[in-house]
């Protein structure tokens, strides 16, 4: 498979000095607290939302702090509250007011021709008191750094952000992509694809109700793994099925 390059130039300040600590960008991993704490760890059985997981990159914050919207639509109704004794200059801001909360990314992306760079939130990783907002931004010709943005969305709730957080995730997007689909509603009732769902449905019927009998391989097996394994109710295999993404990491090059 190509590989197609993501370059990330580190935004200098107006002294010529990075941000100390700097914002890391790393793979996102597949792990999520709320995932492992479930029942059995019954949310891990989920191959489509531990893949997702994998999908992006994240940008993290740097430094310790507490937001807090007054309710009000000004600038000034948003307080930021850095925990680590330093100068408050730091990476999050108001500047949309609304309760909106700003965070400046210092890198300048690179994507290939023709490719954009899908800016969102972390996936899978809900914030109380908090939602992040999305952007798609043109990286293979635009200019400049771009920022990150998070609606608070509960009037005098302090959200905090813990240092290594991640608040920006980032997925390359071919432009026009999404505009070549043509979508369709049909029946499913005599089509091709109603033999693999009848399949499907009557096996994971009959599935459940073996599951709660003692001594039935459901009751051993406790959940089906079909899709987990690449295979319809037949056993055929798809051979470009993924249970597993692994994004390279940025490296460092002096270019």
């Amino acid at each position: 498979m190509e590989e197609l390059p993501l370059i990330a130039y580190t935004v200098a300040g107006k002294d010529g000095s990075t941000r100390q600590p700097p914002l890391r960008i790393v793979p996102a991993p597949a792990q999520r607290d709320w995932i492992a704490a479930t029942d059995e760890g019954f949310a891990r059985r989920c191959l489509p939302l531990v893949v997702a997981n994998q999908s992006e990159w994240w940008i993290l914050n740097n430094r310790p702090f507490t937001a807090q919207w007054l309710g009000n639509r000004g600038t000034s109704s948003l307080k930021v509250d850095y925990e680590d004794g330093r100068e408050p200059d730091g990476p999050a801001f108001s500047n949309f007011g609304h309760g909106i909360l700003t965070f400046e990314i210092p890198f300048l992306f690179r994507t290939p021709p023709g490719w954009n760079l899908l800016v969102h939130g972390p996936t899978n990783l809900p914030k109380d008191g908090a939602t992040a907002l999305s952007g798609l931004i043109e990286t293979d010709w635009f200019g400049s750094f771009f920022t990150m943005n998070w609606q608070l969305t509960r009037p005098h709730l302090k959200v905090h952000f813990a240092a290594g957080e991640p608040i920006c995730a980032l997925l390359p997007q071919r432009r026009g992509e999404p505009s070549r689909f043509r979508p369709e509603l049909r029946p499913l009732t005599g089509s091709p694809a109603q033999p693999e769902y009848d399949a499907f449905t009557e096996s994971r019927d009959r599935f459940a109700e073996e599951r709660l009998v003692p001594g039935t391989p459901a009751f051993a097996q406790k959940w089906q793994r079909h899709y987990l394994r690449g295979t319809d109710q037949e056993g055929n295999r798809f051979a470009e099925h993924q249970r597993r993404i692994k994004l390279h990491p940025f490296s460092e090059s002096a270019d």
